[in-house]
């Protein structure tokens, strides 16, 4: 017989136990047997009869008989002998549930005498029930990467209707590298399943778990339940999007149309839900005109052309895109595309001129750079290779200098005469298909020297004058054309000396004025003295140049009183009639300066005096750097010299002042020197010389003709001709100027006449 351990029985338990212990003491005693559950119908309890004291062949006569007390008919004796025997398979979770005791109470009774047995039979449990789950499948949702590891998760335990150690359960999680699972006793030795998190959670890498918990009990042979644990991982917007492409390329044509797709951008979005949903835009451009460009399709990431595209402005834009979900926080994703647009020929090009030298001198050798020409075409490739060309047969050609420059040089000689300028139409044409041209036009105007001799028209001229003319007379005039321009044309004359009859130098009877042609007889001629008068012209153009032009000025204008000076003719001339106011005297000091770089200038001073009557006044005339040589003396027979072309300077001045102011008083010159003044070259005087000049002058005469000159000294005829003399031709009331008569005078002197 089994004993009870009393540590495992109930209260109610123990008193029924105590109970049957005092009837079995009191009455017939008490029989207890043990027997595992589920035992089979058959299976032998316990020798019964034997155990009770009772023969075995007297049990039918005693009228034996067993009573089971509401426990059902388990159990069953054989009379003959007197063996208790299983009837039915006893459960014992389902006679006595979870129960630490479970016993079958018999009551076993016979007469004659009558006696009452207690019997009892305890059903030991035996592992028969396996460990169960209240659900096949238990669901979690666990929340992904804000879910810390070491979170708890409280799991519904399984459980076992057996006891004692059959019913101690042990639990095995299938592997996992994010879960564990931890059984927790409190303080009222209650035990708990938990399910542990080791490690973060990633819905996108793995949106499920599924792990099969397993719990085990402690029988022999062990028996074993299993849940399976779906976790589900619940998605967070912990996730940017992503494109496939950090980086895209595309080539445009810079003639694609408005509105033509570039590109379409894709990117995706592990999360779920408004989590992967995606907005499209465009981003971080680098060059401001990036959004003026291109456009993108919020929704479906096509970036299309939005405008213009100009390779010469930008051969490449770098545009970003910027993806964004849809979050509570949103998360975005960047690429970039970059878009090379290629050339089209679309630019023409260019001409500058980008200096010149103009006009080209028509004695410019060839070689001479006329002008500078900078091509530049805006493509690319073979769209901005330009050549450069010209029109054939003329004198020009182009010279390619470095690069995209040329040069216009003059490739043969040039003449002016013939043509004056030329129009040259550069034409710039690019290399592209089809091909583009630009052009310009440069007037090249040729500039004039002095390559052309002035010629007359006709070689010999003829004139026949009456004897004894008027002293002044015009005899006849001639004139020369050449066809040079501006300075190069103006021609002066002058009379190509010789001498005539007794060796008197033909310019003692006629006169050329320098600019007109105009021909004039000195003095009367003598039919009887001279038949034939033969001399040459020769008629000379400006060739010093524009540095040989000469400007005459009175350095201190406000002496200079009633008298001027001719700007350009340097002739001196009185302004007014003169008046005793005046003064005796009257001191003039001339500047005459060139047109050079730098100019240069020289100075003369002219004095002179004012008389009442006739009387000898000295004629003085110096010059610090020429050599002084004696006048003869002048006397009233320089009168009759005049006439014989004598060189004797005070009968001019007493011819002078008779015709000038007849028949007012006479004016007389005394005797003097006077030094002739040389420079080697027109207009090549230096800045430290100076000429002096005394002269006299009638009082009340109305002179207002009067120049002073210096001849060359080395080539007096040719000189003689750049100056602008008056003619010598009379007045208006029929005189000579003074100007002719001291011209006159320094041609005689020159002379040693």
């Amino acid at each position: 017989m089994n004993l009870l351990r009393r540590d495992s029985l109930g209260t109610g338990q123990l008193l029924r136990l105590v109970l049957l212990h005092t009837a079995w003491e009191v009455g017939s005693g008490q029989v207890r047997y043990s027997l595992p559950e589920e035992s089979k119908h058959g299976t032998f309890v316990g020798r019964l009869a034997q155990d009770l004291g009772l023969e075995v062949s007297e049990l039918v006569s005693r009228m034996f008989r067993m009573v089971s007390k509401g426990r059902g008919d388990y159990f069953e004796v054989n009379l003959q002998s007197g063996v208790l025997f299983v009837n039915s398979p006893v459960d014992r979770e389902e006679v006595c549930g979870q129960s630490p005791l479970c016993a079958i109470d018999l009551e076993v009774i016979v007469d004659k005498p009558l006696r009452i047995f207690h019997v009892e039979v305890e059903i030991q449990d035996i592992n028969d029930n396996a460990p169960v789950f209240s659900v096949n499948e238990e669901n979690l949702s666990i929340a992904e990467s804000l879910t810390l590891p070491g979170s708890r998760f409280p799991l519904e335990g399984a459980s076992d209707a057996d006891i004692g150690t059959n019913s101690l359960l042990t639990y095995k999680l299938s592997p996992s590298e994010y879960f564990t699972i931890k059984v927790q006793t409190n303080e009222e030795q209650s035990k708990s399943l938990i399910l542990v998190l080791q490690q973060s959670l990633d819905r996108e890498e793995t949106p499920a778990h599924r792990l099969l918990l397993t719990a085990t009990d402690g029988g022999k042979p062990e028996l074993t339940g299993t849940v399976q644990l779906v976790i589900t991982v619940l998605d967070v917007n912990d996730n940017a999007p992503s494109f496939n492409q950090s980086s895209y390329k595309v080539r445009l044509l810079e003639n694609t149309a408005d509105g033509s797709m570039v590109i379409k951008v894709n990117a995706t979005d592990s999360d779920e839900g408004i989590n992967k949903d995606i907005l499209y835009t465009l981003r971080g451009v680098t060059q401001p005109n990036v959004s003026a460009t291109f456009r993108i399709d919020s929704n479906t990431g096509e970036i299309r052309v939005n405008g213009e595209l100009d390779f010469e402005n930008t051969k490449l834009h770098e545009v970003r895109v910027e993806a964004t979900d849809k979050g509570n926080f949103p998360l975005s994703g960047h690429c970039s595309v970059f878009v090379e647009v290629l050339d089209v020929n679309d630019n023409a090009p260019e001409l500058t001129i980008t200096s010149h030298s103009l006009p080209v001198p028509e004695d410019a050798p060839p070689g001479t750079v006329v002008a500078l020409i900078s091509v530049s075409d805006r493509d690319s490739g073979d769209n901005g290779k330009v050549t450069c060309s010209i029109p054939p047969d003329l004198p020009f050609q182009l010279v390619s200098t470095f690069k995209n420059y040329h040069s216009l040089v003059l490739a043969e000689a040039v003449d002016r005469e013939r043509v004056s300028e030329y129009k040259i139409l550069v034409t710039a044409r690019d290399e592209g298909a089809p091909s583009l041209s630009a052009s310009s036009s440069i007037l090249v105007p040729i500039a004039d020297v002095n390559d052309n001799a002035p010629a007359f028209p006709q070689p010999v001229y003829t004139v026949f004058v009456k004897e004894n003319n008027r002293p002044g007379a015009h005899l006849l005039s001639v004139s020369a054309s050449d066809p040079d321009l501006r300075e190069n044309a103006f021609v002066s004359y002058s009379v190509v000396e010789r001498s005539v009859g007794e060796q008197q130098p033909v310019s003692s009877y006629i006169s050329v004025h320098s600019e007109s042609g105009h021909i004039y007889g000195l003095q009367p001629f003598d039919y009887e003295e001279l038949q034939v008068l033969q001399f040459q012209v020769r008629a000379v153009d400006a060739d010093s140049g524009y540095n040989a032009w000469l400007r005459y000025e009175v350095q201190e204008a406000r002496a200079a009183g009633p008298f001027r000076v001719g700007v350009y003719s340097g002739e001196i001339s009185t302004t007014r009639a003169l008046e005793e106011s005046d003064g005796p005297s009257q001191r003039l000091v001339i500047l005459v300066k060139d047109h050079g770089e730098p100019a240069l200038s020289a100075t003369a001073t002219v004095s002179l005096s004012l008389v009442e009557s006739p009387q000898a006044v000295k004629w003085d005339s110096r010059q610090r750097v020429g050599s002084e040589r004696p006048l003869v003396d002048m006397n009233v027979s320089l009168v009759i010299a005049i006439c014989s072309v004598s060189g004797l300077f005070v009968l001019v001045i007493v011819v002078y002042v008779g015709l000038r102011c007849h028949p007012g008083p006479e004016v007389m010159c005394g005797p003097g020197k006077a030094t002739v003044v040389c420079s080697s070259e027109v207009g090549s005087w230096s800045y430290s010389q100076r000429q002096s000049r005394n002269l006299c002058v009638g009082e009340g005469t109305a002179k207002n003709d009067l120049m002073v000159f210096s001849p060359n000294c080395s080539n007096w005829a040719e000189k003689i001709g750049t100056v602008k003399e008056q003619e010598l031709a009379p007045n208006s009331s029929g005189q000579v100027s003074f100007m002719n008569l001291f011209y006159i005078y320094y041609v005689f002197k020159y002379f040693e006449i």
